[in-house]
C-alpha cells in the first residue's frame, strides 16, 4: 500500500470562478497560518493568471491523503 498526500490551495479569479493549485507531498509541518500567508502572496505578488483573470481571494485549502493498494500486478 502506499500513500500520497496533497496539498491543494483554492481561490476565486476575477469572474468569479474556483480556480484550484494542487501540490504533491507537502512538508509534514506544515500550518493553517503557513498556508494561508502563502496563498496570500501568491495574490499579492499576482504569480498565476488564469481564463478568468488574475487570483483575487482565497477559497479553500485543503490536505488531502490517498492510500493506494494494488490488487493485481501483471508478471513481467
Amino acid at each position: 500500500m502506499a500513500t500520497t498526500t496533497t496539498l491543494r490551495l483554492g481561490f476565486k479569479n476575477q469572474s468569479g470562478n474556483t480556480v484550484s493549485i494542487s501540490l504533491d507531498n507537502p512538508k509534514a509541518d506544515l500550518t493553517s497560518a503557513a498556508v494561508e500567508a502563502a496563498m496570500d502572496l501568491m495574490i499579492a505578488k499576482n504569480i498565476f493568471t488564469t481564463s478568468g483573470g488574475d487570483l483575487v481571494s482565497k477559497s479553500d485549502a485543503r490536505l488531502i491523503t490517498t492510500d493506494t493498494t494494488d490488487l493485481y500486478n501483471p508478471p513481467a
